[in-house]
């Protein structure tokens, strides 16, 4: 049975991946006008990741006792100025994420709530990850510049890295 703190914890953090399923689909779309259409099948892939991470928690909620809710979402931007201001923010956006799991970690250690510890180990995983691709990113994307050909080339990468990603087992299988 979840404590009422941790099960508000848990609420927010359902929030915060709904959110982030949103940004990334302004992203995704924000790209797709931009006629980048590999960095657009990245973030629409990203946006269907973090629902499916929200969909796990709201779940794991139910079935614990509490009850999930469905809250209202911040709107997201929806201009990103250039591919490169876009990627910094999804790296900021991942280490927000990072930290907000870290705190839920942080409240089932002071609630002694092994059993929910234990289900956000792939959270945690799961978020070092995403920092690290992020991170990667950004640094391909420094390599580049203002090179057009590169920037060719690195949408079609990013197309590779979604299509990798989806051919292989998932964390933990």
């Amino acid at each position: 049975m979840l404590s009422k703190k941790l099960e508000k914890a848990l609420n927010n953090q359902i929030q915060i991946e709904a959110e982030s399923s949103q940004v990334y689909l302004s992203m995704a779309s924000w790209a797709e006008v931009q006629g980048l259409e590999g960095i657009a099948t990245f973030m629409y892939d990203q946006s269907d990741e973090e629902r499916m991470h929200m969909l796990k928690l709201i779940k794991f909620v139910n079935e614990r006792g509490g009850h999930a809710k469905v809250s209202t979402l911040n709107a997201p931007k929806f201009d990103f100025g250039t591919f490169q201001k876009m990627f910094q923010e999804l790296l900021e956006h991942e280490i927000f994420v990072s930290n907000s799991i870290n705190e839920l970690v942080h409240i089932t250690l002071q609630e002694k709530d092994y059993a929910t510890h234990n289900f956000l180990q792939w959270y945690v995983a799961e978020q070092i990850e995403e920092e690290a691709l992020a991170r990667t990113i950004l640094d391909k994307i420094n390599l580049i510049g203002n090179d057009k050909g590169g920037l060719y080339l690195f949408d079609r990468d990013v197309q590779q890295i979604t299509a990798n990603s989806a051919a292989a087992p998932p964390s933990g299988a």
